[in-house]
């Protein structure tokens, strides 16, 4: 499993492999906001919360498409099918590989990239706090999309569809999460949400992403 997990990390740090692709995005995203709404304080201090998330959202989207697309083209996912390993697992190691890469590098951008939205000194603890739980959330579920595509022709599209109504919840909390935190008030409501979110689809995700790759693979 630790192999595995090297392995597809290294692919996503190779050129092309999507590890700057998301940081790309997450960072272009951010800094395209005070040119949209102008440069007043209050108001990005204001819309900051929201736009962090919906810019990690997003930048997490981007790299879906090649968790499991490169192992099924050149025949890597039918060994793994075939292997003593548990496909539950192999799941799950590619959706901490995709943290590892997208979430995890995203999580140490946003405050400095909160910046440039004038986020209240107050929130920046709050916002790494909400990336660390939230973000896991974002890959498990977009690797649980992945599953789902597998072996479709230019099934981009079709992920995006089926995955950004389930990323709605972790979205909600955690921009309402950090955006209590920035105004000093008590968040722990949205907080255990998020960390709900999280680790009911830690526990449960693989195992449906592992039986669809069965049924696509058949």
């Amino acid at each position: 499993m630790i192999a595995l997990l090297v392995r597809d990390i290294r692919l996503a740090m190779r050129a092309g492999g999507g590890f700057g692709l998301g940081l790309a995005f997450f960072l272009i995203a951010v800094v395209l906001v005070p040119f949209g709404v102008g440069p007043e304080g209050g108001l990005l201090g204001t819309i900051a919360p929201g736009i962090l998330w919906i810019a990690a959202l997003l930048a997490c989207l981007l790299s879906l498409d090649r968790i499991f697309t490169l192992d099924y083209e050149d025949g890597s996912l039918d060994l793994l099918a075939t292997s003593p390993l548990p496909m539950e697992g192999v799941v799950a190691m590619k959706a901490l590989a995709h943290w590892l890469t997208t979430g995890l590098p995203l999580t140490i951008a946003a405050p400095v990239l909160g910046l440039l939205l004038n986020l209240p000194e107050s929130a920046y603890y709050w916002l790494v706090v909400t990336f660390l739980l939230g973000t896991p959330a974002l890959s498990f579920i977009g690797t649980f999309g992945a599953a789902l595509t597998v072996g479709v022709k230019r099934g981009g599209l079709l992920l995006s569809l089926l995955v950004l109504p389930l990323y709605i919840p972790s979205l909600t909390f955690g921009a309402e999460a950090l955006r209590r935190g920035a105004e000093g008030m008590a968040n722990t409501v949205p907080l255990l949400m998020l960390a709900g979110i999280t680790l009911g689809t830690i526990a449960l995700l693989p195992f449906v992403a592992a039986q669809a790759i069965r049924i696509n693979l058949r």
